[in-house]
């Protein structure tokens, strides 16, 4: 079939016609770079990743621009930075918090199998885009400045709300919003604030200051992406107000009935009580505690495992039978060749909207046919998963993983092994035994198969996760 999205401004399941098929263009929210991101967070960033890939294998490689931006001018920044600055300058202070937590985020990302965005543009060298929408909105009569502050006149946008569907009124009466005497509206948004001197701030029209957290990205797609492109993504959390006023903004700038076609928006992860996982509520897990207790790709499966704009139920549960899953995957597609085309099932599935359970479950009809033996069906689930972003290690290297803190001595592993061997030869069967329970006191697991060749008893080990 031929693709499908679910446009959230629009409510329902549409064709997806790109502007340019030579140059389809997606954006999408990236970390605010204070602290490392949860699971939630690492769901944005593989379901868009997946569409990434999706959209690179339908139109090629060669003609998918993916921006997705950093933040690093914000509060929250500032106030880690103060609490860590050592007697630094804040400045410096700030400087040391974004370069090492975009490092992080950096390998997190990598971690959880996510390809580098085409382009990934930071707030911070992008300052002067950022003035001129401001000044441009003023022009036009979609901002106004007051005491040295910037607001997006809300009232001016006729249709604001239609991301989310809400009335003014409505979203005013539903959202915690800043009271301020210079807004003339409630639910005007910052786009431009004044800086103490501590503060980073930049020389602009009206002081010196620094951007509100909407218009950085509304500047940063029109620049790398152009007026009106064809996705704008993100979490469901993000649409009101962050994307709204993205929209409101960038239509009235550039003058146009919308700043992205199809706007796509994942869903909360909830923890195993049922409620949303947030960093706010204190019940989440980062994606670097994923990554030290099981392998980047049983997290990317797990996170794949539902449906992108439904919730997702979390667990250790989940991760452990998505390692479990790839284990066995991993087992059956070591001898396979590569090159194989996508099976068809599990392309129809990602082309309906990213139906990865779907896509999934086509993964595990295939697995039965290469079980039993059979090398095409072998070479299509490997090609099917790579496109999905796994099987990408050899198996020596899956098999190697270790949980972070896990020293074993693989010597004394082999050399136990050895003696089993022996001890098993010798139908010594007690101490084979002993020695079986020695090695899982390491934490280490032992499966025996006999090698269809010599007919031999073969040991391999892993760490028990």
């Amino acid at each position: 079939m031929a693709l499908h999205l679910y446009n959230t401004l629009t409510r329902r399941k549409e064709p997806f016609r790109p502007i340019d098929p030579a140059n389809v263009r997606m954006y999408a929210c990236g970390p605010t770079v204070y602290s490392f991101i949860h699971i939630g967070n690492g769901r944005m960033i593989v379901v868009f990743d997946l569409l990434f890939r999706l959209l690179r294998h339908v139109y090629g490689p060669g003609h998918v621009t993916y921006a997705r931006n950093i933040t690093d001018v914000d509060d929250k920044i500032n106030a880690r930075a103060e609490t860590e600055s050592a007697g630094l300058p804040l400045n410096d202070a700030i400087a040391r918090v974004t370069s090492e937590t975009i490092r992080q985020f950096h390998a997190d990302a990598a971690g959880l199998g996510a390809l580098p965005p085409s382009v990934e543009p930071t707030c911070t060298t992008h300052i002067p885009e950022m003035i001129a929408m401001i000044e441009v909105l003023i022009a036009k009569g979609g901002a106004y400045a007051a005491e040295g502050h910037v607001l997006l006149d809300t009232r001016a946008v006729p249709d604001y709300g239609a991301l989310s569907g809400r009335s003014l009124d409505e979203m005013i009466a539903g959202a915690r919003v800043e009271v301020a005497p210079f807004k003339r509206n409630p639910a005007d948004s910052v786009l431009w604030k004044p800086s103490t001197d501590r503060q980073p701030g930049w020389e602009s029209p009206w002081g010196r200051g620094r951007p509100g957290w909407h218009i950085e990205c509304s500047a940063m797609a029109g620049k790398h992406l152009g007026a009106v492109f064809d996705i704008h993504g993100g979490g469901i959390d993000l649409i009101f107000p962050h994307h709204e006023n993205e929209l409101a903004q960038s239509r009235c700038a550039h003058g146009t009935p919308v700043m992205a076609n199809v706007w796509m928006h994942n869903g909360f992860l909830e923890a195993e009580a049922g409620e949303k996982m947030s960093k706010s509520l204190g019940n989440f897990i980062t994606v670097r505690e994923l990554l030290d207790q099981a392998p980047g790709e049983a997290g990317r499966l797990a996170l794949l495992s539902s449906h992108y704009r439904q919730p997702l139920p979390w667990s250790e549960r989940l991760v452990m039978e998505s390692r479990r899953t790839l284990d066995h995957w991993y087992e059956l597609t070591a001898d396979a060749s590569d090159g194989a085309a996508i099976a068809p099932d599990v392309l129809d599935a990602l082309e309906d909207d990213l139906n990865t359970p779907r896509a999934i479950a086509a993964l595990h009809a295939l697995r039965s046919e290469a079980a039993k033996g059979d090398a095409a069906a072998k070479a299509t689930l490997k090609a099917s998963a790579r496109l999905m972003g796994f099987l990408r290690l050899s198996p020596d290297a899956w098999k190697a993983w270790r949980p972070a803190g896990v020293a074993v001595d693989e010597a004394k592993v082999t050399a136990l092994i050895t003696a089993r061997s022996e001890a098993r030869r010798a139908r010594n069967f007690k101490e084979s035994d002993r020695i079986r329970d020695e090695l899982a006191g390491m934490g280490v697991q032992l499966k025996d198969a006999r090698n269809k060749d010599t007919g031999e008893i073969e040991t391999t080990w892993e760490v028990k996760r």
